[in-house]
């Protein structure tokens, strides 16, 4: 069953070429265990209650298992 990880990433780029390659080292590493960017920030809005997200991505995995695996192996850690 597909799993889906909301991040909400509250950071400001201030070196945008050391942010396009961390940006294409993660998309492979997401790519080879099995996940899918779906969204990657744009315009949102709020229709209910006080969250104030400020760049969301959203990621499909083919399982939690494949998504935990990822963000706790040691290739992702150093990104």
């Amino acid at each position: 069953m597909s799993a889906y990880l909301i991040y909400d990433v509250d950071v400001d780029v201030h070196d945008t070429d050391t942010y396009a390659e961390f940006m294409k080292q993660v998309k492979q590493l997401v790519e080879s265990f099995g996940g899918a960017y779906l969204v990657r920030g744009g315009a949102h809005e709020v229709l209910e209650g006080d969250w104030r997200p400020r760049r969301l991505v959203l990621f499909e995995f083919p399982d939690m298992d494949a998504a935990r695996r990822l963000f706790t192996s040691d290739e992702y850690a150093p990104l």
